[in-house]
Parts: C-alpha cells; structure tokens; sequence
C-alpha cells in the first residue's frame, strides 16, 4: 500500500496489511517457509541461506494467556520487579505499578501525564523536562537499576520536547520505599540533535552483563535531513550508544577518544531499534524497524556499521527503491535475518526460564502490525525456524518479558492496553 513520506512509519504501525497467499521465494533453504506471502522487494536476494523466510516450526507448547490488567493507556513497556509485580510505562506519561494480581496502581509521582497539545507540564519534582506524545513520541522505555534491590533506582527513556523540537532522553530516579513517587530524577543523556517531527525515537534500553546501560536511537525519519546522520559519528541519530549509569562516557567505548565524534556511540548505521536482548551468553541482539520488507534481526558488536541506509533490504513506504537499491556492500554488517513483509518489531526476550523448556534460548520478538508474538530458534548466529504465536488474539504486542517465575509477560499497544500472563498450560 501505497503512503506519503509524512505518514508512512505511523501507517506501518497502526494497519494490518491484507495477506497474499502468493508466495515470494527469497530463501535457498529446502524447508517450508512460515512465510509465503509476496515480497515487497521480490529481486533482492538474500546473502546467505536461511538469511529470510525461514524454516516454519511447530513446538506444540500448550499454554494459558490471562489477562492480568486491562485499561492500561497505550503501554509502551513493561519491566518485571525483583517481586513479581510489574512497571508499565504508558505512553501518554503515566508510569505505574501493577501488582502480580493484576492491581493497576495509581501512576507515579514525579512524572505528569500528558495534556492538552501533546505536551506535558514540567514537574516540580526533581526538574523533569516536558514529554511530548506527538506520533510515536512519548513515555517509553523503562529499565531497573543493575543494583536496584538495593539502590531502587529506575531508568526511564522518552521524547523531550525542547525548543526546535524534540528528541530521546533517558532520565534516572529513585522510587521511593513505599513506591508512590520517584526522587533525586535527572537527565542523564540527550540524543542530539533535535529534530521537530514525531517519528523513530528508538528509545529501547537494557543494561548489560557490563553494567554499562545501552540505548538505542532512531533516525528520525527525514529522508533528506536525518537520514544520512546515521552514518556520521558527530550525531547520537540511528546509533546504538552505551553509557555509565551515572550518564558518563566509559573509556573503552570504540569513538570515545576521536575527534568530532560523539563518545557516546556504540554502533551505527540504524534506522529505528525498537527491540533489545542480551542473549545467555551476554550478547545484545537487536530487532530493528527497517522500511518496508526491511525488518531485520541484528547481532550488535562493537564498532560495527549496520548499514543504514547505505544498505537495506526491502523498498520506501512509498513503493520506491531505497537510493542506490543495494543489499550488500564491504565494511557493512549483514543481519541475521529479515522480515519480507515486515512485522513492525517491538520488544524482545531470550527465553531463559524453566516453566517452558522447548523456549530455553528462544527469541521472543512482538509484532505491532502483524498482531502476534513470534518465536525465533538461534543456532549458531543463524536462525534456523520461526513461530508464530498469540495470533487469534488480534491485538498489537508492544513488548515481550520474562518474569522472575518464569512466564512471559506482554503488554498490548493500544488505548486500552492490556497485561497478558503467559504460563503452561494446566
């Protein structure tokens, strides 16, 4: 389907496209595809066996969904607590505890939804900057503390409005011990430069087996402007970056000591990363929004080029090729996989628990416009099958954790959001 540059991310988000049963064979592998619809970009060929398409598995895991809490205003995020209740960030400003039961807690002092225009207030508390909801902006990520048992200090990503216009922040604070409101809150890094549109913040965090804290930043969108800035070091825009808790720049990130780079760079070459993990073995694995038939799987490593835009699969929301319409080029990371159509990916999770022994070292991955939460089977940096799941529920997943009993928790994106329990079945 054809769309204007202006809306086509939002447009991707929001509809379920109508499905093909054409098939579209990009993968050389000899097994059955789980996908057979046709391709946004047909002629590109994969580099590499099992790079795309891949092998449809089956685990035959029977599980119960409940619905732990409803009424959520579009969640964004949901981070398990060291006692089984939940954090869930809502878009709209709202930061909550919902408790293991289901119990929707009042939202958190220290931060104030968002009101009329789009634009929050500026809170009393602590200096907090003013959030701006406009497109996909908003109250986004949120991420516990290494130390949090005993510093309970949260992390917090959303969009800033500031003057020219807005970008990623990430904010830490204190919650206080009867959890009713956050202290001591600061900003602690601003992805520059600003930009005045509403689109790919990025905004994903995670700590690492490091401690360090990794944050993932979008393009921005603008073709002409901010697209190109994912190539160059002197902006934060399509990086992957890595700081210290404290905010502060740790003296072995890769651009740290040149000149004119920006030190908190990890990775670049990133359109919009929405999609995080750390793999059993300590490895950040990313899930990226790429432009349409350009989702792609991502195993992060220092220093590396990810390629965007200089190389991408798939085509513009506008049905166009992408400039120069290359696939592969020397000194350019390839991914691991991708999605031709896409998913819209958002939130990850390796499974690591015992509740569901078929899932150990899984992939969980949630589909905003597919409406389902796909599984993906990791051998040897390759995926080797993906399953779909959760698809008669017709909601869109958001982000996909495992809790400390072992289920998976999922938050749905929608006004009235949901908290989903997934448990073997009984």
């Amino acid at each position: 389907m054809a769309v204007s540059a202006a809306c086509a991310q939002n447009t991707r988000e929001a509809v379920k496209p109508s499905a093909s049963t054409a098939a579209s064979p990009a993968s050389t592998s000899s097994c059955a595809p789980l996908e057979t619809r046709t391709a946004n970009a047909p002629d590109q060929k994969p580099a590499f066996t099992g790079q795309t398409r891949g092998c449809a598995v089956k685990s035959n895991v029977a599980f119960d969904v409940t619905v732990l809490a409803k009424g959520l205003d579009k969640p964004w995020a949901v981070e398990p607590l060291p006692n089984g209740d939940f954090l869930i960030t809502e878009k709209t400003g709202k930061l909550r505890i919902v408790s293991a039961k289901g119990e929707v807690g009042q939202p958190i002092g220290g931060l104030l939804p968002i009101g009329a225009g789009g634009v929050s207030s500026v809170s009393g508390q602590g200096g907090l900057p003013p959030i701006t909801a406009r497109g996909q902006g908003g109250l986004l990520d949120v991420a516990l503390s290494p130390n949090f048992a005993r510093d309970r200090t949260i992390f917090w990503s959303f969009s800033e409005q500031r003057t020219g216009g807005s970008g990623t922040s990430v904010v830490r604070g204190v919650l206080t011990e009867d959890r009713k409101n956050l202290e001591q809150v600061r900003v602690i890094f601003r992805a520059m430069p600003t930009y005045d549109n509403g689109l790919h913040f990025g905004s994903r965090l995670a700590f690492g087996p490091d401690n360090m804290l990794y944050i993932t930043l979008g393009d921005r969108f603008d073709k002409t402007t901010t697209r190109p800035q994912a190539q160059q070091l002197n902006s934060h825009l399509g990086k992957i970056i890595r700081i210290n808790p404290d905010g502060s720049v740790p003296a072995d990130n890769p651009f740290a000591k040149q000149s004119g780079a920006m030190p908190e760079i990890w990775t670049l070459g990133h359109r919009n990363v929405q999609s995080v993990a750390f793999d059993e073995q300590g490895r950040l694995w990313t899930v990226e929004m790429g432009p349409q038939g350009g989702d792609e799987l991502n195993l992060i490593e220092k220093a590396k080029n990810y390629g965007w835009a200089v190389i991408s699969y798939g085509e513009e929301y506008s049905d166009e090729p992408i400039p120069g319409n290359i696939t592969q080029k020397e000194g350019y990371e390839q991914p691991v996989y991708y999605w031709d159509p896409g998913i819209a990916p958002s939130g990850a999770q390796f499974y690591t628990g015992s509740a569901f022994p078929a899932w150990r070292g899984s992939l969980f991955v949630g589909a905003l416009r597919e409406q389902r939460l796909v599984r993906l089977v990791i051998k040897d940096n390759r995926v080797i099958g993906e399953e779909h799941l959760l698809t008669d529920r017709g909601q869109r997943i958001r982000d996909v954790r495992q809790g400390p009993d072992g289920a998976l928790y999922v938050v749905t994106d929608q006004t009235n959001g949901e908290l989903w329990k997934i448990t073997p079945k009984r």
